[in-house]
């Protein structure tokens, strides 16, 4: 757990130029102490007699931070959530390694079933603010979400991802990969 802490922070320093310090990052960013806790409610879930415990332990840190991550999520390794405010994880969520997270990004459900009901997202990828995906949707690695793009089908690795509802676009090349879409030529964007 110490070591996780440690790329935490050192993931939060790479992703946030205004980071000056570790000591500064473990005590005044709300994205890490929501990480932090989300861990122990995570080993809790875990365990038949720790769900209740670990609801709690979830509400109240949603409580203390604005960050609702279930639970039940799976979340990889150094992650970062910036500006940590009003971002939601739901329970069937798993995220890959090296994601960050902007303010208001959400991980929901659109089924009530007891399923694999919201996405999955692969490493290095980046969710602009307001972005929301929505249902088990698979996103690859290496994806850029665009702010307020609502996701609500896969994106393959290697994209940029933009509008309502989101279109995708390979990275490197200048063509859709949905031709029903005209889309943002993505180098304007970076």
């Amino acid at each position: 757990m110490i070591q996780l802490m440690k790329e935490d922070l050192q993931a939060a320093r790479a992703q946030d130029p205004a980071a000056r310090s570790d000591l500064e990052v473990a005590i005044g960013y709300s994205g890490i102490h929501a990480m932090w806790s989300h861990r122990v409610a995570h080993e809790l879930w875990k365990r038949k007699a720790g769900k209740a415990p670990a609801r709690l332990l979830s509400q109240f840190t949603r409580f203390l931070t604005g960050v609702e991550i279930h639970p039940g999520a799976t979340i990889g390794r150094r992650p970062f959530i910036d500006h940590g405010s009003m971002i939601v994880i739901g329970e069937t969520a798993v995220i890959g390694d090296d994601v960050l997270m902007y303010q208001g990004a959400t991980l929901g459900g659109r089924a009530l079933d007891k399923t694999e009901r919201h996405p999955k997202i692969g490493n290095n990828v980046m969710l602009g603010s307001g972005a929301m995906l929505i249902g088990p949707v698979t996103v690859g690695d290496d994806v850029a979400i665009g702010s307020n793009a609502v996701v609500v089908r896969d994106i393959p690795s290697d994209s940029i991802a933009l509008g309502l509802p989101a279109s995708h676009r390979h990275k490197e090349g200048n063509y859709p990969l949905d031709p029903r879409h005209d889309l943002i030529d993505p180098a304007t964007l970076l």
